[in-house]
Parts: structure tokens; sequence; C-alpha cells
């Protein structure tokens, strides 16, 4: 039987903490949030390993949990303090929201596949400070806008406008931009009607369903 808790003080003093991740509160959740509980039941074994989790059934387009260093550390730069809105964009399963409620004053949870909106709905079920939404990625969560942070979690390779109004002034956005294997995490912040972004570090992550560049067509 797998020690989970175990694997969770290996991933932090393994993936987490060598990552300069030094946000006490974010150390603290990856330590108490039991990973395995966000996973389906085949992978609970998988749950602290350094990699992308894949959570789709054959046939189903890849979702995926994104690997705890990165996670990690787009949370961390979001700088959340106690008193934020934040809004998660591809909640998947709920773990990265329930890291954040530990965090945030209010968290937002958008999902847009129904299977994992009712896995997230469950697994954070008690946690009073998130509410799991359904609707589409690429449309943000209006009705609770504007978002003090905004986690787009996943990879992107372009970034619609109707998530940048989203953030509120002083905001930040950041997310994964450009698929894998390439790619660069990005924060964005708000200054008037501006948002400009900036890579913080290398990545790569799954390509969120509806974020991928329109084609180009050569005549």
């Amino acid at each position: 039987m797998t020690d989970f808790a175990s694997a969770r003080r290996h991933m932090v003093d393994g993936q987490i903490r060598p990552a300069d991740v030094t946000d006490l509160r974010i150390t603290s959740a990856m330590l108490d949030v039991p990973r395995e509980n966000f996973v389906p039941d085949q992978a609970r074994a998988l749950a602290y390993l350094d990699l992308d989790l894949g959570l789709g059934a054959a046939g189903e387009p890849a979702r995926a949990l994104m690997k705890p260093m990165v996670l990690s550390k787009l949370i961390q730069a979001l700088d959340i303090e106690p008193t934020d809105k934040v809004l998660i964009v591809g909640a998947a399963t709920g773990y990265s929201a329930a890291l954040i409620a530990r965090m945030a004053g209010e968290v937002v949870a958008l999902e847009q596949d129904e299977a994992l909106v009712r896995v997230a709905t469950a697994g954070l079920s008690g946690i009073a400070n998130v509410k799991v939404v359904s609707g589409p990625l690429t449309a943000g969560y209006t009705a609770g806008a504007p978002y003090d942070a905004i986690l787009v979690e996943g990879a992107v390779e372009t970034l619609p406008d109707a998530l940048r109004v989203q953030v509120k002034e002083g905001g930040r956005l950041v997310c994964i931009l450009g698929a894998a294997p390439a790619g660069a995490a990005m924060i964005y912040r708000r200054s008037g009607a501006e948002l400009g972004g900036r890579p913080i570090f290398d990545a790569s992550a799954a390509l969120l369903p509806g974020f991928a560049k329109a084609a180009e067509f050569a005549f």
C-alpha cells in the first residue's frame, strides 16, 4: 500500500523546494492536500511523480493535471493575498483549487468537461470559499469578474480577450504559452487598459481545449 503522506513529503522536498518555491503557504498546502484524491483511481500510485498526469479516457481529448513543480511555481507567481478573488480556468479535478483556497479569500474553479466538473465538485465539497462552475474555458466566468488573479491551468497558444478583460486593475494572470514540448510560463499584469506579459520560466503543459491558435491559410 502506498504511503501517500510520505509521498507528499518527497514531492515537496524533491520537486517543489528545489524549484525555488519559497512561499511557505504553498509548501504547507501541498503537504496537506491529498493529491491522490484528485486523480483517477487507477493512477493514485502516480499522484506524486514529476509528470503531467493524464485524466482523459481513451478517445477523449487529452486533459492532465500539471506537474506539481510547474503548478507550484505558477501559483507562487500570482502572489495571492488573503483577500484575493481567484479564477482557475481549466480546474480539472479541483486539485489546484484546493491548494489556492488556503491562500485566497474566494476561488472560482471553472471547468467545461462535465465529468471533471462532477469530480471537482465532490472533491472540493466542504471547502467554503471555493465555487465550482461549468462553462467554456475560453469565456472565463464573467459573473464573478473582475479577478485579482487568474490561473490558466494548462498551455495556450492564444489568450482570448474574454479572459484578458476579467483581470482587474493591478491583477495578475499566469499561463503556459506555447504547446509542448516547448513553452514558457507567462505572467500578465493589468495596468489601466494594458495587460502586459513577460516570461518567468520555461515550462510545458497539455494544451487546453479551445486555446489552439487558429489555422493560417497561405494563398
